[in-house]
């Protein structure tokens, strides 16, 4: 546990020890090389720590005590430590300009203000945070990265303005409330790998009545999408080899190459249909529960004749202001009418909406390429569907039993009179 009582030397650091690169869950392992996202932290508390709601500075409400620090999550959170993990993130341009686009447009929201860097990794956000006038920054992060981090924050001359703390944010102590909360919590598919409730935990702790979240919400987008090349790569590619009739390999090999979740860039020509709204997240307002499962029912309709390879996705965060972003007002204008629902989740959109013209970091297949690229998820058969044609069906995404940053995912789809489930696991 980190109290912190003065903002001199500005690094805490944790010193229990670990070893954990055997255990699984230590971060993304893809086909192609995977990248991991923003840690949390590894520390298991020495105390139960209560944690408060701010909607009633006058009347704040104890919460139950963190979450256990798990094998996974210590192995999780070891895989931080890696350098490459963190340069790939930082060369992400359309990633980082946006951050550092939207500390800038918020600086009078920053300037003379405290701020929280949930999962600070070398601590970039929370030097832009400084330069535009923050008073403190508090860039918490478990990895070890955090040695670094401080290395940084001091060969910069800002050690009396960042305060590096080495743990989960579940863990660290600290004596004030802050202004503004900034993280860069996002995995694949949006979810994957759980970091938001960390986001939400610093929120109902720390965070002030009217203080900013960047980003400030956030929405997970499907559709179903065509890929010949992909599929004659991976599997027609077994019925002639050389000459060689290879077609005992078919099954297998749709197997291996479809059986989990893949990230890979597609482009708008890919994908059949508008997508559908997957879940519609408010960083204001989002409870814990909600993380732990996520439902929806979708009905697309084929702007073409093509084959069906499976499904797509990818999200959207916008960085609004306070005063905008605890609302529903970010419901697109411009809709298919697939749902009788006025929440945001479950609709289709033809576009993204954008009526506060907030500033967004999109992973759309139509806009510039980003680290996360998108999210497929195949079927092991194509399904040839015709112009306007329905596909319909439901989705569930929930966290793991066994390891709550992966993320067990449960599709059921029909189109042409047939029905299948798809039952895939992301870790």
């Amino acid at each position: 546990m980190y109290g912190i009582t003065g903002y001199s030397n500005g690094y805490h650091q944790n010193q229990q020890q670990h070893s954990s690169e055997e255990k699984r869950g230590g971060g993304r392992r893809r086909r192609g090389g995977r990248r991991s996202r923003h840690p949390p932290g590894f520390r298991v508390s020495d105390h139960h720590h209560h944690y408060y709601n701010n909607d009633d500075d006058d009347n704040k409400q104890e919460q139950k005590a963190p979450p256990p620090c798990t094998d996974f999550d210590m192995a999780y959170f070891h895989s931080y430590a890696h350098v490459g993990i963190h340069e790939e993130m930082i060369k992400d341009r359309v990633r980082t300009d946006t951050y550092r686009a939207a500390i800038m447009q918020h600086q009078s929201f920053i300037e003379g203000k405290v701020v929280m860097d949930v999962g600070c990794g070398t601590g970039i956000l929370s030097i832009f945070c400084a330069q535009a006038g923050a008073k403190r920054v508090y860039a918490v992060d478990a990895s070890d990265i955090a040695l670094q981090a401080n290395e940084v924050v001091k060969a910069n001359n800002l050690a009396e303005k960042i305060i590096v703390l080495h743990g989960r944010v579940e863990d660290v102590e600290i004596d004030e409330e802050v202004d503004v909360i900034i993280s860069e919590w996002m995995g694949y598919m949006l979810l994957y790998e759980s970091m938001l409730g960390s986001v939400i935990t610093a929120r109902d702790r720390w965070l002030k009545h009217g203080g900013l979240i960047l980003p400030s919400n956030a929405t997970l987008y499907m559709a179903p999408i065509t890929h010949p090349d992909r599929y004659n790569d991976s599997i027609e590619f077994w019925r002639n080899v050389y000459g060689i009739d290879m077609s005992a390999m078919l099954q297998l090999a749709k197997q291996c190459a479809f059986e989990e979740p893949c990230v890979e860039t597609i482009t708008g020509e890919n994908v059949l249909t508008w997508p559908h709204v997957v879940k519609h997240v408010d960083c204001y307002t989002i409870q814990h529960d909600e993380l732990e499962s996520v439902s929806t029912r979708y009905k697309f309709q084929s702007m073409m004749r093509a084959p069906l390879h499976g499904f797509a996705f990818w999200f959207d965060v916008e960085f609004n202001g306070p005063t905008n972003s605890p609302t529903n007002n970010h419901i697109p204008s411009l809709l298919t009418g697939a749902s009788n629902n006025n929440h945001i989740d479950g609709i289709q959109k033809k576009k993204r909406a954008n009526p506060n013209e907030a500033l967004v970091l999109s992973t759309a297949p139509e806009d510039p390429p980003t680290h996360w690229q998108q999210t497929l998820i195949y079927f092991y058969d194509p399904i040839e569907v015709e112009q306007d044609q329905i596909i319909e069906g439901s989705l569930t995404l929930s966290q793991s039993k066994e390891n709550r940053r992966f993320m067990n995912i449960h599709l059921e789809y029909s189109s042409g009179g047939r029905s299948y489930v798809k039952e895939s696991v992301m870790r």
